[in-house]
């Protein structure tokens, strides 16, 4: 590995990752808790695609988000967690260029589609509870299907640049990624030149995906007024209850994504360790609430599972 800090190249053939600097010691460790999120959301996710599909009481416009949230956490957490964990158990630090670019353009796409799903959902939330007489008028099988797919083409179009940009930069100094997957900010810091665009074009897409959080407080606060309007308080704690955990799992999916986007331009006095760790919770653990809190609390789901349990223990 030393070699690799002194051979002076423009176009490498590799990238080594490092995983998580400082942490080396510990990565056999870090692999299990990793190792059983990826398991655990592969599961669940794959458990309401599945209960989706096989129910015709659930294709509804709900339903329909939650299976392509499913869809993105499956692709975001494949994306990076095999690599990772044979990473941490076999030393597996090199990763082609172009599968790099690849694993670059898969993360940052997706998850920019996994936030415009989350408004979606939270859009449906609104005209559920607000609007309920209107929802099936509103949100119908053909605007559904609008909305996905121009949540799709902006997750699409918006990570384009990003393996073109850092594609273009010469790498004459060090072919070492102080990362645990290939990050777009991580790979051209490693750049002889001037990277502002890449930086600069960076912090625009994530502060752009940041605007679905303010559509996401609107919506949620308007259906906080629309709850407190409910005639009964049983009602107002339950909708309240579904409301408060849809919204920490949205705060655990932007709150570490923002963080560390704003760590690795601006945050130089932040050891590189929680850097790159709040960089994978957003990954690993988000594929991981979301079976949970729009899975099995959801009550039709939760009802369609015990009706499989109980068919198979008779």
């Amino acid at each position: 590995m030393s070699d690799s800090n002194t051979t002076i190249f423009t176009n490498p053939s590799t990238f080594i990752l490092l995983g998580i600097p400082g942490l080396e010691m510990a990565h056999v460790w870090i692999s299990i808790p990793f190792c059983a999120m990826y398991v655990i959301a592969l599961l669940g996710n794959f458990t309401i695609l599945f209960i989706v599909k096989t129910e015709p009481s659930l294709h509804e416009p709900m339903y329909y988000f939650l299976c392509m949230l499913a869809v993105t956490d499956l692709v975001l957490s494949t994306s990076i967690q095999p690599k990772m964990l044979s990473l941490f158990w076999f030393n597996s630090r090199e990763i082609d260029f172009n599968a790099c670019l690849t694993q670059m353009y898969f993360i940052h796409g997706f998850s920019a589609i996994e936030s415009g799903i989350l408004l979606a959902m939270a859009l449906d939330r609104y005209v559920a509870i607000c609007h309920p007489l209107r929802h099936s008028t509103i949100l119908t099988n053909l605007m559904v299907t609008k909305i996905s797919l121009a949540m799709v083409l902006r997750g699409c179009m918006l990570a384009l640049p990003y393996p073109f940009l850092t594609k273009r930069w010469p790498y004459c100094r060090t072919n070492i990624i102080p990362h645990s997957y290939c990050d777009h900010i991580a790979i051209v810091k490693l750049a002889c030149a001037d990277i502002r665009v890449s930086s600069y074009y960076g912090l625009s897409v994530v502060l752009f995906v940041s605007l679905d959080v303010f559509f996401i407080v609107v919506s949620y606060s308007l259906i906080l007024r629309a709850i407190y309007k409910l005639p009964t308080k049983d009602a107002r704690l339950k909708t309240f209850g579904t409301c408060s955990s849809h919204v920490c799992a949205m705060l655990a999916f932007y709150i570490p994504e923002i963080f560390s986007s704003l760590t690795h331009r601006f945050g130089h006095n932040v050891p590189m360790h929680v850097i790159i760790l709040c960089a994978n919770v957003y990954i690993l653990v988000s594929p991981v609430l979301h079976p949970i809190i729009y899975g099995v609390r959801t009550k039709q789901i939760r009802d369609r599972l015990q009706q499989l349990f109980t068919y198979r223990r008779n």
